[in-house]
């Protein structure tokens, strides 16, 4: 059992395949809880509350997915016992197999759960303790890009497409944040639980750090959009593109498709992974949020150029998917988009 008097050990795993902005960015949040707080309020450096450890399957320096050096502090069978463990993200394509390719970073990693560790993950590192079996029969989220190939290659995980942050497994010992910077969030809960609550709060102020309470699904494009082998869907897709604000869509592509309803929506699905209606509706809301985004519209003016004759249906439809009302979502990203803008 960990001595409560000393700093929690954090091991940051370090793989070619990572960015060294989220690594480097948790280690530098890690450092900072307890001392920074010290050198503004006192002037003087108060102490480390934690001991963050960049760790590597070897020891020797490695070059980043970004091109970034990074030297591990320690090999991972050199590592002294962590208490948590972090996985950066990786950076490679949703759909790329993964058997074989880390099998040391998985086996020091369940090595480690079964020795009483926290595994926390950031944006698609979740998909390492899928491999793992870690998260079978768990909640789970990661980026929501490789949503769809945590949920199809590892059926027995319940993913929370939606949630920037999940906490789960026995003892909750399975902590997983989704994509982008939701990664603040995992590092802030993390210090809340291996110190307390102010200290991480104290973090947060001293970096402006906003929590992601909305998820991710306000950020989400059309993770499904590439193009279908099915060649008859692959046409169909291509066509919806430009006649998603068209009258009954669904059927015009029936139409298209040459073949019986039922079908098209059996084949549709399953080379989309969603039904050809909520495609549809999928299309034209990130449309929506292009125009609330950009311009002063109204609400029913978007809804009717986006193909929704009932401004009160787009409303609630819009607020089921993105969990934001559409004046809510303007306000926020609006705001944003115009600051950004004004900067350039």
């Amino acid at each position: 059992m960990r001595n409560s008097h000393l700093p929690a050990t954090i091991a940051i795993l370090a793989f070619p395949e990572t960015t060294a902005s989220v690594m480097y960015g948790m280690y530098d949040l890690f450092k900072s809880a307890g001392r920074d707080w010290g050198i503004i309020v006192d002037g003087q450096p108060g102490p480390e509350l934690l001991r963050p450890l960049v760790v590597a399957r070897r020891a020797d320096p490695l070059i980043a997915a970004n091109g970034i050096r990074i030297t591990p502090h320690a090999a991972m069978a050199e590592c002294p016992a962590p208490d948590i463990v972090c996985v950066p993200e990786l950076m490679i394509p949703p759909g790329e197999p993964l058997a074989g390719r880390f099998t040391d970073e998985i086996n020091w990693l369940v090595q480690c759960h079964k020795a009483g560790a926290t595994l926390a993950t950031a944006c698609s590192g979740a998909l390492l303790l899928a491999e793992a079996g870690l998260l079978n029969g768990c909640e789970a989220t990661t980026h929501w890009a490789y949503c769809n190939t945590l949920r199809q290659r590892y059926p027995a995980v319940k993913v929370r497409t939606h949630r920037a942050l999940v906490v789960s497994g026995e003892g909750h010992r399975l902590v997983m944040a989704g994509g982008g910077t939701s990664w603040l969030d995992l590092a802030l809960y993390l210090i809340s639980r291996a110190v307390d609550v102010d200290a991480a709060m104290q973090v947060a102020k001293l970096n402006l750090i906003d929590w992601h309470d909305i998820g991710q699904q306000p950020f989400a494009r059309l993770a499904q959009a590439n193009q279908a082998d099915d060649a008859v869907i692959a046409r169909c897709q291509t066509w919806i593109a430009e006649h998603y604000r068209d009258r009954s869509p669904v059927t015009a592509m029936v139409r298209l498709s040459g073949i019986a309803e039922r079908t098209f929506k059996r084949r549709f699905e399953h080379a989309t992974g969603m039904s050809p209606l909520a495609y549809v509706h999928t299309l034209r809301l990130e449309e929506a949020k292009q125009m609330l985004e950009s311009g002063d519209e109204s609400i029913e003016a978007i809804a009717n150029e986006v193909g929704y004759e009932d401004a009160g249906f787009f409303s609630r439809l819009f607020q089921r998917n993105v969990k934001l009302t559409p004046a809510q979502y303007r306000k926020r990203f609006g705001s944003m988009r115009r600051a950004l803008e004004a900067r350039i």
